[in-house]
């Protein structure tokens, strides 16, 4: 948990051209700010306020020491993988827009913190970085974005992976900070600003520049599993510019002004109600009002999330600024108390999933080598040391023995006695049948506290008295000494004899039944992992049906709108059949009226065929556009109308002059030709109500003609979109079960592997155990032999007394 970092800065007071006292009430003294307002004489002085931040800044600090002691580390910080957010709060003008954009001469925080992200990624050797970045501004609780001025009214998405944006917003790739800036500067022109009484360049938004840094290592090897850091940290850097909260009073505001300004006092006042619900206890914490003002909505990683936050909240002196700047100090006293989750952002990927599996089987193979076959190989190096003890008493018992025997041979041979001589030779018989038929046994004593251990090597034989079993001849070598003994013998041609190491029993069965649980437990894990690996495998495996299904239902649609296209085709040549059919009623009209006019000289067949003229006009007009909706051409289709109204134009013209003819006539054959001109009028209507019927329809065809080529266009994009990502999900899937198999195939081998060092363990136990048992019957035999000879020298003495006092004193001399 960390809290949020909160500094107070107080911007010097406005030069007035009047005379007026430029007495600042706020008193600066190192972190804290205090109130002191000047009272007449003889008025007592309520007693001043005071509030204590992380840094206050007074009048002549710069936005160089502002951005070192305040920003920089978290700029620093986002460089590592974590989010960061800063951003300026206070009243109108009171140098909020100065600190974070600043000027020419004194850059302000926006300025210094990309060229500081840009020198810190240049010194960074073992990783590539990409940076994105994207300015936006909140007006009239819109969002605009200000690199694209055509990207108006963008909403706010919530997912998983990227968390909380905005759908639509431009992102810019840059590679070096002079590019950032030019884009800053672009942004800034479509801005929306405006002047008030109490600022000239009043901001009249919410802006929010954002950096998307993400990052990897350099050249990450497979093999190495002593890294880790294979995963992709992208972090998020959020640098705001509030606009300022205004007393319309004050400001003089109205008409866009007013408007402006309500909704800026709108969620500025959301913001502090965010302040103050995430000020109080947890317990006492609430319902968090994150989504009723766009601005809160997007700081909502910064406040109480996952970031690293500053806020620097900006003060004016002038005493008649007062109770804003107080309210700016109790939103800042709250804000304090405010503590994030701060943590970094990875993505892994699956190179780097594989690797920790492939370390954790390491560290199982490491743990159960060393927890079985260290053990065991280190039970039988204390067996044999105590094996090579006993040995060693043995050997000088043995000489002992020998000694004791000389003198007693002495003794019989100075006494002459025969009889002694037998038992001696029956004694020689006897202790050389012993020393062959017991060769292993070692007597049953405590091992030695100074015991020595007699040096193997190649070149020394095996001791006749105490051959070593065959089985356990590779095991104590040199070298096999020197790693088990922890290098306790340096060389062991260089001396003859070392001290052994403290001998250790035989484990327990609560050691081995020990032993056996954690074998369980390994097991278990190494069970739980390949059932994992396998829920895995089914969820890939469900993923390509279902994509498989959905790419069935695609090609179903594909198909259907194929079959529309098809009908769609079709329009053209039915429009053509209904035309030739049009075309040979007229003929058969016509032909009919010609049939009645005898003589071809008269008004009536001058009209019948100025009227068979205009129809095959217009037949042929209706043709050619039918053949240019077929080939597409749009400006023929424009063009046909205007031929059609002439066409008309032309009929009503040839009827005025008909109607001018007929008056001369009489009335018996005016009034037939008037009846043959209603018949031809009536049928010419109906022509033309036909061929605006098909004209709309020609038009309408065409305009689902071009729409579903439109569509279908769109959908074999779609199709082909699908395809490509159906393929790629097809190699992810294989390259999954690769994996997958990989891991079946080395989990398959740790359970052999730990089946074998099971058989080995219990092989190593039951050889252990004959190995015990034969060790308790050698002990058997050579205490029997300690106690025969301890009997046999006693009979000795008490058959020579005179012999055994000389006895003691010989022995003491050897």
């Amino acid at each position: 948990m960390e809290k949020i970092c909160v500094a107070v800065r107080v911007r010097p007071p406005v030069k007035s051209s009047s005379s007026e006292d430029t007495h600042t009430p706020w008193k600066v003294e190192q972190n804290r700010i205090s109130l002191h307002r000047s009272l007449p004489s003889g008025t007592p002085a309520p007693p001043a306020l005071s509030y204590t931040f992380d840094h206050v800044f007074d009048q002549d600090s710069s936005n160089s020491s502002i951005y070192d002691l305040l920003t920089k580390d978290i700029i620093h910080a986002v460089v590592d993988g974590f989010n960061g957010t800063a951003f300026a709060y206070g009243q109108t003008s009171s140098g909020k827009t100065f600190t974070m954009n600043g000027s020419d001469n004194d850059p302000g925080i926006i300025h210094r913190a990309v060229k500081d992200i840009f020198a810190k990624t240049s010194l960074s050797t073992d990783r590539e970085f990409l940076i994105r970045v994207s300015y936006m501004e909140i007006y009239n609780e819109e969002i605009n974005d200000l690199f694209a001025v055509e990207n108006q009214k963008l909403q706010i998405h919530e997912s998983l992976d990227r968390g909380i944006f905005v759908a639509g917003l431009r992102e810019e790739i840059v590679n070096n900070a002079d590019q950032v800036l030019k884009l800053i500067e672009m942004g800034e022109a479509n801005r929306h600003f405006g002047e008030t009484n109490m600022n000239v360049r009043s901001s009249r938004s919410h802006t929010i520049f954002r950096m998307v840094i993400e990052s990897k290592m350099k050249d990450a090897s497979d093999d190495d599993y002593s890294t880790l850091d294979d995963a992709i940290r992208v972090s998020v850097l959020n640098l705001v510019d509030l606009a300022g909260s205004e007393r319309i009073a004050k400001t003089g505001a109205g008409g866009v002004r007013l408007k402006e300004g309500k909704h800026i006092n709108k969620s500025l006042m959301i913001l502090g109600n965010v302040i103050n619900k995430l000020s109080d206890g947890a317990k006492q914490r609430g319902h968090i009002p994150y989504r009723d003002s766009k601005l809160t909505r997007i700081l909502q990683p910064a406040l109480g999330g996952n970031a690293k936050t500053s806020i620097i909240c900006t003060v004016a002196p002038e005493e008649v600024h007062i109770e804003e700047s107080k309210g700016t100090l109790q939103f800042a006293s709250r804000a304090k108390r405010i503590t994030n989750c701060v943590q970094v952002n990875e993505i892994l990927t699956d190179a780097a999933l594989l690797k920790r599996q492939k370390i954790e089987i390491e560290e199982l193979r490491k743990k159960l080598e060393g927890s079985h076959a260290g053990v065991l190989e280190q039970e039988i190096l204390n067996l044999r040391n105590d094996m090579l003890k006993y040995e060693l008493e043995r050997e000088k018992l043995a000489m002992e023995l020998e000694e004791e025997r000389k003198s007693h041979r002495e003794r019989i041979t100075a006494q002459g006695s025969g009889s002694l001589k037998q038992y001696s030779k029956e004694e020689t018989s006897d202790t050389c049948s012993t020393q062959q038929g017991d060769a292993f046994s070692t007597p049953n004593f405590k091992p030695i506290r100074n015991a020595f251990v007699a040096k193997r090597s190649y070149q020394s034989r095996t001791s006749e008295y105490s051959p070593l079993p065959d089985e356990f001849g590779d095991v104590a070598d040199e070298d096999t000494w020197f790693k088990m003994n922890n290098g306790f013998i340096a060389d062991l041609d260089s001396i003859q004899m070392t001290p052994a190491r403290q001998a250790s029993s035989v484990p327990s069965v609560d050691e081995i039944s020990d032993c056996k649980a954690d074998n369980d437990k390994e097991v278990q894990s190494l069970r739980r992992q390949l059932q994992e690996a396998i829920d895995e495998k089914n969820k890939f495996e469900r993923q390509h049906k279902e994509q498989i299904a959905m790419n069935n239902h695609l090609m179903e649609e594909i198909s259907k709108l194929q079959k529309e296209t098809l009908l769609i085709q079709e329009i053209p040549q039915k429009l053509n059949e209904s035309l030739a059919n049009c075309k040979a009623v007229n003929e058969d009209v016509f032909s009919t009226f010609q049939s009645f006019a005898a003589d071809e000289k008269s008004p009536t067949a001058k009209l019948l065929s100025s009227t068979s003229e205009i129809f095959k006009y217009l037949i042929s007009t209706f043709e050619a556009n039918v053949s240019m909706a077929m080939n597409g051409f749009k400006s023929t289709c424009k063009n046909s109308p205007v031929e059609e109204n002439k066409t008309a134009q032309n009929l009503k013209d040839a009827r005025r002059n008909s109607q001018y003819s007929d008056t001369y006539k009489d009335g018996t054959l005016g009034q037939q030709i008037a009846l043959w001109k209603a018949e031809v009028s009536g049928e010419i209507k109906l022509i033309q109500e036909r061929h605006e019927s098909l004209e709309q329809e020609s038009d309408i065809n065409n305009h689902l003609l071009e729409a579903s080529k439109e569509r279908i266009q769109g959908l074999e994009k779609e199709s082909q979109l699908l395809t490509e990502e159906k393929e790629k999900l097809l190699l992810a899937a294989f390259d999954s079960s690769k994996r997958l198999a990989s891991l079946t195939q080395q989990n398959e081998k740790n359970l052999q592997d730990l089946a074998c060092e099971i058989r080995r363990r219990k092989d190593l136990e039951e050889k252990i155990r004959q190995f015990s048992i034969t060790y308790a019957s050698r002990q058997n035999s050579l205490m029997s032999f300690h106690m025969e000879f301890k009997s046999k020298i006693d009979y000795l003495k008490a058959q020579s007394p005179v012999v055994s006092s000389v006895s003691p004193r010989s022995s003491v001399g050897c």
